[in-house]
């Protein structure tokens, strides 16, 4: 549930890994469904500084877990103000694959869209998030590096001073096992905890329908490719 291997835990359990990284705590609050002041306990136990109002939060409210996780029918990813893929559940591994198997600093979308192509709409999403929380370091991080490393990315932050809003959505992702599914894709935002729940369904009857029942039983295999 965190995305962590289960010695790391142990480890942690145990006392034996005494300086746990931001990234675990993070990952292990929201496995936990702690609220935000035992997420901010846990914290300061491992000797580390509650993330700052400042800065793009990673929590994940216990409630939005129980409702993604009530939704297990259709694959449902929990995203930050940055892009970064903080929860998910087992039918949007088995579309997408298995996120836990990537390091965490690989799960921003942002990342995975301009190391294949432009999307726009992100850009402009992150420049949102940058005017809302310019003192957070990792974020700054993100932008700095894809402007330095995507031309279309350099362009788009430049050029670009607004952007439609997420909604309704059509794609086509394309996996190893059932081949082309094409899906609705929904972007919800969550008031007052600045996420984003990312779902796809399918029409009810539909072959699409179909693959998607396939790999929820099956539970997938391989990594799927998102057609934009």
């Amino acid at each position: 549930m965190a995305g962590l291997s289960a010695d790391s835990v142990l480890r942690v359990e145990r006392g034996r890994g005494t300086s746990p990284s931001a990234q675990v705590v993070g990952a292990l609050a929201r496995a936990l469904q702690l609220t935000r002041a035992e997420r901010d306990q846990l914290y300061r136990s491992a000797g580390l500084l509650p993330p700052r109002d400042g800065t793009v939060s990673t929590h994940v409210p216990a409630g939005i877990q129980r409702l993604a996780a009530r939704l297990d029918d259709v694959p449902v990813g929990v995203f930050t103000a940055d892009w970064t893929l903080v929860w998910w559940n087992t039918t949007w591994s088995a579309l997408h694959g298995d996120p836990a198997v990537i390091p965490a600093a690989e799960r921003n979308l942002a990342r995975a869209l301009f190391g294949n192509g432009p999307e726009a709409s992100i850009v402009a999403d992150l420049k949102d998030a940058v005017s809302r929380y310019p003192a957070d370091a990792r974020l700054d991080r993100l932008v700095r590096e894809l402007r330095g490393t995507s031309d279309a990315f350099a362009h788009h932050w430049a050029t670009q001073t607004s952007a439609t809003p997420h909604t309704t959505d059509r794609k086509t992702i394309r996996h190893p096992e059932v081949g082309d599914i094409l899906l609705d894709c929904d972007v919800l935002i969550v008031p007052g905890a600045d996420l984003r729940m990312v779902t796809y369904t399918a029409a009810t009857g539909s072959s699409d329908a179909g693959k998607l029942d396939l790999l929820r039983t099956t539970g997938g295999r391989g990594t799927a490719t998102v057609l934009l």
